[in-house]
C-alpha cells in the first residue's frame, strides 16, 4: 500500500478557498457604494439597490446552472470565466453615466460571476473530493465568504472616502483578474484524475459520464426536487436566511448606522468584524453538522437570528458602543452558519443530485436576498429609516426555524446516481489526516 502525507483533496480546497475569498469581496462592495453613487449622479437608494437586487438574484439564479457546467466543463474553466466577467463588470462600471448602466455592469455581469463561484460550487468540492470531514471543509470553504468581506470591504471603505468609488471598482477588477492563473493552474477536477480516491474513500470512483446539456441537467433536479417536501421547507428557511443576511445586514447595516450619525468607514469595519466572526462560527458549524442533526441546528440558528434583529434597531448610534459590538460578535456567528447543515441535508435527502439541488436552494436564498435589498431600500425612502425592515426580518427569521424544524429524518428522496465500476488494476491508496 502507498501511503501519503497528504491527500490532494486539501490542495483542492485550499485553492477553492482563495477563489471563493474573491467572490464575496466582490459581492460586498456594492454596501459602500450607495452613498457615492447617491451623491454623485443622484440616483434615489432604492433605484441603486435595485441593481444589488439583480446581483443577488442572478448569483442564486447561477449557481444551480455553475453546478451543473462544472459536472460538464470542469471547475477550472468556469471558475476562470466567472472571474473574468466580475473583473469586466466591475472593471466597465468607472465610465457609466446612467442607472440602467450599473445594473448591467454590477447586476448583471457582476451578478453571473460571482453567482459561479457560489455554494454551490462549495457543494460540488466537497461532494466530489471529501467522504470524511464534508461538513468541516464545507465549513472551512464558507468561512471563505467571510474572510473575502473582512479583507476587501475596510479596504474598499477606505479608498471609496479616499480616492473615489471608481478606484474602489477597478481594485476589484484587478483582484479578480489576479486569482485567474492560480485557479486556471492548480484547481483540480476529480480524485479519480489523479488515480485516487476521495479523501476518506477506499476506491477510485471515475466521475459519471456527463449526460445532457449542463442546463437541462440542472432544470431536471429542480423538476424532481420540486416534487418533495424537504425541498420546500429548505428553499423557504434559506430564501429567509438570504433576505436576513446578503439582502438586509449586508446591503444596508452601512447606510442605516450613516443614518444614526456613524462613520461609514466605521461602519464597514463593523461589518468587517461580522465577517471575522462569520469565520468562527462556519468552522463551528461545519464541526456540529458532522455531529448534530442539521434540523436542529437551523432551528436553533434562525431562532436567534430572529431575536437578534429585533433588537437591533435600538443599537444604532452615532459611535459603536459595546452593545452594537455583542450584536456584532453573535450575528456574525450566526450569519453563515446555516450553510453547512442545509448542504448536508441536500446530500441527505436528494443523493447525487445534492449539490445540483442545493444550487436551487441558494437561489431561493439569493431571491430572497434580492427582494429584501429592494424591499428595504423602498422602506429607507418611504419612511425615512429602516426600523420596519429589521423587524419584519425578525419575525421572518423565526418563522424560518418553524420550517427547518418541520423536516423529518429519512432516507434520499432522490434515486442516486450509480457509480463507474473502478477501473482495474487500480490500487489502494491511503493518507494521513
Amino acid at each position: 500500500m502507498i501511503r501519503h502525507r497528504l491527500h490532494p483533496a486539501w490542495y483542492v480546497a485550499a485553492v477553492a478557498f482563495v477563489a471563493l475569498v474573491g467572490a464575496a469581496g466582490f459581492r460586498a462592495t456594492p454596501s459602500v457604494l450607495l452613498h457615492p453613487l447617491h451623491a454623485e449622479f443622484g440616483w434615489p437608494l432604492a433605484t441603486i439597490s435595485a441593481a444589488v437586487s439583480v446581483n443577488l438574484l442572478l448569483y442564486g439564479l447561477t449557481a444551480p446552472f455553475a453546478a451543473a457546467l462544472m459536472d460538464r466543463f470542469g471547475i477550472r474553466r468556469v471558475v476562470a470565466a466567472a472571474l473574468l466577467l466580475v473583473a469586466l463588470g466591475s472593471g466597465l462600471t468607472v465610465f457609466m453615466s446612467a442607472s440602467w448602466q450599473l445594473v448591467m455592469c454590477w447586476g448583471v455581469l457582476v451578478g453571473l460571476g460571482t453567482g459561479s463561484m457560489a455554494l454551490a460550487f462549495v457543494a460540488t468540492v466537497t461532494g466530489r473530493w471529501f467522504i470524511k470531514r464534508r461538513g468541516l471543509v464545507t465549513g472551512v470553504l464558507t468561512a471563505g465568504g467571510a474572510a473575502g468581506q473582512l479583507v476587501f470591504l475596510p479596504l474598499l471603505a477606505v479608498l471609496v472616502r479616499d480616492h473615489g468609488w471608481r478606484t474602489a471598482a477597478l481594485v476589484v477588477a484587478g483582484a479578480a483578474l489576479a486569482v485567474v492563473p492560480l485557479a486556471a493552474w492548480l484547481l483540480r477536477e476529480h480524485p479519480a484524475d489523479l488515480g485516487l480516491p476521495p479523501y476518506g474513500g477506499t476506491e477510485v470512483v471515475p466521475p459519471p459520464p456527463a449526460t445532457g446539456g449542463a442546463a437541462a441537467r440542472a432544470v431536471g433536479a429542480l423538476a424532481a426536487a420540486a416534487r418533495t417536501r424537504p425541498f420546500w421547507l429548505l428553499a423557504g428557511g434559506f430564501a429567509i436566511c438570504g433576505a436576513t443576511t446578503n439582502g438586509l445586514v449586508g446591503t444596508h447595516f452601512v447606510p442605516a448606522a450613516h443614518d444614526h450619525g456613524m462613520a461609514e468607514t466605521t461602519a464597514a469595519g463593523l461589518l468587517a468584524l461580522v465577517g471575522l466572526f462569520d469565520i468562527a462560527g462556519a468552522l463551528l458549524s461545519g464541526w456540529l453538522t458532522d455531529r448534530v442533526d442539521g434540523r436542529l441546528l437551523l432551528g436553533v440558528y434562525y431562532a436567534l437570528r430572529g431575536g437578534s434583529l429585533l433588537v437591533l434597531p435600538s443599537l444604532f448610534a452615532g459611535t459603536a458602543e459595546p452593545s452594537m459590538l455583542v450584536f456584532i460578535v453573535f450575528y456574525g456567528l450566526d450569519w453563515v452558519a446555516t450553510v453547512p447543515p442545509t448542504v448536508a441535508l441536500c446530500r441527505e435527502y436528494f443523493g447525487a443530485s445534492g449539490a445540483v439541488v442545493f444550487g436551487w436552494v441558494f437561489a431561493a436564498h439569493q431571491f430572497g436576498a434580492a427582494i429584501a435589498a429592494t424591499g428595504a431600500g423602498l422602506v429607507r425612502d418611504r419612511l425615512g429609516d429602516y426600523a420596519l425592515a429589521w423587524y419584519v426580518a425578525g419575525a421572518l427569521s423565526i418563522g424560518a426555524a418553524g420550517l427547518s424544524l418541520l423536516l423529518r429524518r429519512r432516507g434520499a428522496v432522490l434515486p442516486p446516481v450509480p457509480p463507474a465500476p473502478v477501473a482495474a488494476g487500480r490500487r489502494a491508496w491511503s493518507y494521513r489526516g
